[in-house]
C-alpha cells in the first residue's frame, strides 16, 4: 500500500503539493480551516507568474529606498513597528541578506526555482487543461520604468537572467505602447520598460479551486473547515499525525508523513516542536475591479517598478495589488493602502475600471528575510516536511516548489539547483 501524506494547508502551494504528491504515487489528504481551497494569501494577490523578477525584497537598495519612503501613506514597503521579538529577528536577518553576495546567491536560487516552476506548471495545465478555468494568460509581464537611472540600472538585468534562461528585453516608452496599447496615455512619462515574453497571469483562487476539484475526484481526501490545534509528536522523530477541531468536535487525523504548507501559520504551529521557522507576515494589498471601458484595461500584465504595483487582466476583470506592511497578523484593510492602488489605476489606467465598485482586500504573504522558500525535511522529524515562505511569489514558485518536494519525498534529487533542506 502506498504512504499516506497529509497536507496541511489548501492554498497555493498546498493544492500544488497535494497534485504532484499524487502524481507521484502517494495517498494524499489535505487539512485545511477555510470552507474551500485558496481563502487566505492565495484568495486575491497579484496574479502574475513573473519568472522575470526573482530579484528578492532583500537586495542592497532597498535600505536606502525604504529610508525615502518614511513618512508616505502609499510607500510600498511600509514597517509598522510592535513589541514583538518576531518582528525584530526577522528585520534584523531581512537586512543581513540584503548584503550584495547574499542577495546574488537568493537571486540564483529563486530564478533557477522559477524556470523550473513555469515548465511544472505548463505540463500540469496540458495534462488537466485549466486554462479556462482561471483566466490563464501567456502575454508576458512588462515591467515599467517612469525614470531614467533606475531603468539604466535595470537594464543590467537582461544579461544577467539571460543565464538562467529567462527573456528580457529592453523596450522605449513607444515599444512599451506598442505591446500594451493600453499605456499609450502613459508614454510621455515612461522612461522605458523591459518585457519577459514568456511569463503569464491568471486568477490564483480559481486555479487553486479547479485543481482541488480534479484532486477530489482522484481520491484526494480534503477536510476542510479543521482547524489544526497541534501536531503530535512520537519519541521526538516522528510525527504521527494532528488534531483538529471542527464543527462536529475534536479529531486525531494520522499519516505516515505531514507537509506544512500553512503560510504564515506554520512558525507558531512548528515552534513547540523546536522547528523555528524564519518566516514573518508581510501583508499585502489589492483592489479587483470590472473592467469599464475595454480599450483601457491592458492585456498584458504589468508592474509598476517604481510603485512595486502589479496589474492583471483575469477576464473581465482588472486586480491591481502591491505594498507589503510588516505588521504582524493584523489583517485589517488600511485605507490609504487601497487609495494608493486606486490612485495608481487612475492615473497609468485611466477609464479602465470604476473605483466606486472596486473590492479591496489584504492577505499576508509568508516571507523569509532573503525570499528564499523552505522545501524539504524537517531538521527533527524523519516524517515532517515543509514546503512554504514563497513571501511574494507563491504563484509563480508554486509548482516547481511542489514537484520538487514530491521528488525529493521520494528519495530523488529535484532537477534544478536550489538550497533544498535535506531529505
Amino acid at each position: 500500500m502506498s504512504l499516506h501524506v497529509m497536507v496541511l494547508g489548501a492554498g497555493i502551494t498546498g493544492v500544488t503539493t497535494a497534485w504532484f504528491l499524487r502524481r507521484a504515487g502517494f495517498r494524499v489528504s489535505v487539512i485545511e480551516r477555510g470552507d474551500e481551497a485558496a481563502q487566505e494569501a492565495s484568495f486575491a494577490n497579484g496574479g502574475q507568474i513573473s519568472v522575470s523578477h526573482p530579484e528578492p525584497w532583500a537586495n542592497p537598495s532597498t535600505p536606502r529606498i525604504v529610508l525615502r519612503w518614511i513618512g508616505r501613506a502609499g510607500a510600498p514597503l511600509k514597517l509598522r513597528p510592535k513589541l514583538d521579538a518576531e518582528q525584530w529577528q526577522w528585520l534584523a536577518g531581512f537586512l543581513r541578506e540584503c548584503l550584495p553576495w547574499r542577495s546574488r546567491r537568493n537571486t540564483a536560487a529563486i530564478a533557477a526555482l522559477a524556470v523550473h516552476s513555469l515548465a511544472e506548471l505548463r505540463q500540469l495545465r496540458e495534462i488537466v487543461g485549466l486554462a479556462d478555468a482561471y483566466d490563464a494568460r501567456g502575454r508576458g509581464v512588462l515591467h515599467l520604468f517612469f525614470e531614467a537611472a533606475p531603468f539604466e540600472r535595470a537594464r543590467v538585468r537582461i544579461g544577467e537572467l539571460a543565464a538562467f534562461g529567462i527573456e528580457l528585453r529592453s523596450c522605449t516608452a513607444l515599444q512599451c505602447a506598442g505591446i500594451e496599447p493600453a499605456l499609450t496615455a502613459s508614454v510621455p512619462r515612461l522612461a522605458g520598460g523591459l518585457y519577459a515574453p514568456d511569463d503569464e497571469s491568471g486568477d490564483t483562487m480559481r486555479f487553486s479551486q479547479a485543481l482541488a476539484r480534479v484532486l477530489a475526484a482522484d481520491g484526494v481526501r480534503f477536510h476542510y473547515g479543521a482547524h489544526i490545534e497541534r501536531l503530535r509528536a512520537a519519541d521526538g522523530r516522528r510525527i504521527p499525525g494532528v488534531d483538529v477541531c471542527h464543527a462536529g468536535g475534536r479529531d486525531s487525523l494520522t499519516a505516515d508523513a505531514v507537509v506544512i504548507c500553512l503560510g504564515s501559520y506554520g512558525r507558531r504551529l512548528l515552534r513547540p516542536l523546536g522547528e523555528h521557522l524564519p518566516i514573518y507576515p508581510l501583508k499585502g494589498y489589492s483592489i479587483t475591479a470590472p473592467v469599464r471601458d475595454a480599450t483601457c484595461a491592458p492585456e498584458v500584465s504589468l508592474t509598476d517598478e517604481s510603485r512595486r504595483i502589479v496589474c492583471s487582466r483575469l477576464g473581465e476583470r482588472l486586480r491591481i495589488a502591491g505594498t507589503a506592511e510588516l505588521n504582524g497578523f493584523n489583517l485589517e484593510i488600511d485605507p490609504a493602502r487601497i487609495a494608493a492602488l486606486l490612485e495608481w489605476a487612475e492615473t497609468r489606467l485611466p477609464g479602465a475600471i470604476d473605483r466606486k465598485i472596486a473590492t479591496p482586500w489584504a492577505g499576508l504573504r509568508p516571507s523569509t528575510p532573503g525570499g528564499v522558500p523552505i522545501i524539504g525535511r524537517s531538521r527533527h522529524y524523519e516524517n515532517l516536511w515543509l514546503n512554504t515562505g514563497h513571501g511574494t511569489l507563491g504563484w509563480t514558485l508554486a509548482c516547481g516548489s511542489a514537484s520538487a518536494l514530491a521528488a525529493l519525498m521520494r528519495g530523488e534529487k529535484p532537477p534544478v539547483e536550489f538550497p533544498f533542506r535535506g531529505g
